[in-house]
């Protein structure tokens, strides 16, 4: 065990062992002038030691090495035991070796270093009590059962310096758990963000795509003279616009509120997309952060579809027997090849992993067999999407 830190013990507390030591050497000093010392010619230059090392035993003993603590420390107890039968008539000196056990349990680390000084100083009292007693039959003693006492100090130190020890911990603790507190409050508002930022990301993404691409159809309608198709795919690049807008302020919002079920988002989806979708038993009720998770991988799934296989057949499909759930996204082959690539982020298929991950679902994509391509991902069971348990993109 350590002894408390000098600033976490209080200030009144730091001032009891000064004020007591001063008080006993001054009052001591005045009723010595009385007389009725025994052996004077030994018992002042003991009470002018035992002043002195009363005096620095005030001071912090930090600096010194254990076994120099303790040896101080024993050599002021050994000190006021020897001044104890010499000083009776001075009341106040009887204080001395009681200051000293004291002292010793408040400023050794070491609870055994600390009762043995206190267990030898009492046994050494009744000694010198004895020794005294038979060279000055005649001089008033203290009884036996007080010199005993001397060392019982040392306990209520000890006690003491438990509690500030305590004290400090407690103090320690909670300035840790604030700092915790607040370093989560961090992390937790960092992950809110990235996750704020990825939905945001993926809604104009998906939204911006889709401009593109009507925008392409309507240049490519306008070449071949097809006017009003042309205006047409303008249209739905302005509505994708419009709607690009609100979508993005539903999907900060979905994040802290419940959405509608996955099927009603899915048909939503399917009809802005032109896309035929098959619901098949009852999916499982899952939480809203793993609804609008699924429903943006399935998002996704179409836009990469649109992109790098325009005018193919897209079907959407949700399994949900018992609690498993499967979200299928195929698309045909294009009616026509491609004379240039589709540029590509190439985040489309990581992000979908990622979102995958953080369900704790599976994510499968790849080439089907009629040329065309299939995402797929399953669900084993509910579960909800938690910032803290995603992972990186596999």
């Amino acid at each position: 065990m350590t002894t408390p830190d000098a600033q976490a013990v209080p200030f009144r507390d730091r001032l009891i062992q000064p004020v007591v030591a001063i008080v006993v050497i001054a009052t001591t000093a005045v009723d010595w002038s009385e007389g009725g010392i025994v052996f004077p010619a030994v018992a002042l230059p003991l009470f002018v030691l035992t002043s002195l090392f009363a005096l620095a035993m005030i001071l912090p003993l930090d600096r010194l090495g254990e076994r120099a603590r303790v040896a101080a420390l024993a050599a002021n107890m050994a000190l006021g035991v020897l001044l104890l039968p010499l000083a009776h008539q001075a009341t106040t000196a009887a204080v001395f070796p009681f200051l000293a056990a004291s002292t010793a349990g408040m400023k050794l680390a070491s609870r055994r270093h600390a009762i043995a000084i206190a267990v030898c100083g009492s046994l050494g009292a009744a000694l010198a009590g004895w020794v005294v007693g038979r060279l000055a039959p005649d001089a008033p003693q203290w009884p036996w059962w007080a010199t005993l006492c001397v060392g019982l100090p040392v306990y209520i130190a000890i006690s003491n310096r438990d509690r500030q020890d305590a004290l400090v911990n407690a103090r320690r603790a909670a300035a840790e758990a604030e700092r915790a507190g607040e370093s989560e409050a961090r992390e937790a508002a960092l992950l809110e963000r990235a996750r704020i930022g990825r939905e945001v990301h993926d809604v104009l993404g998906h939204s911006l795509s889709g401009i593109a691409l009507q925008l392409d159809l309507a240049d490519a309608l306008r070449g071949r003279g097809r006017e009003e198709e042309s205006v047409a795919a303008v249209q739905r690049a302005r509505a994708l616009a419009v709607d690009s807008i609100g979508e993005t302020r539903r999907a900060v919002q979905a994040l802290r509120e419940d959405t509608l079920p996955l099927p009603d988002l899915l048909r939503r989806l399917a009809e802005r997309n032109a896309v035929e979708l098959t619901v098949t038993g009852e999916p499982a009720a899952i939480g809203a952060e793993a609804t609008h998770a699924v429903f943006r991988v399935a998002q996704e799934a179409l836009t990469n579809a649109a992109k790098h296989a325009p005018g193919s057949t897209r079907t959407m499909r949700l399994d949900g027997p018992g609690e498993r759930i499967v979200l299928t996204v195929h698309n045909g082959p294009p009616p026509e090849p491609r004379r240039g690539a589709a540029t590509s982020s190439g985040v489309g298929l990581v992000g979908m992993r990622e979102r995958a991950a953080q369900l704790g679902a599976t994510l499968r994509a790849g080439a089907a067999p009629d040329g065309g391509w299939t995402v797929e991902l399953d669900l084993p069971r509910p579960a909800r999407v938690s910032p803290g348990r995603g992972t990186g993109p596999s």
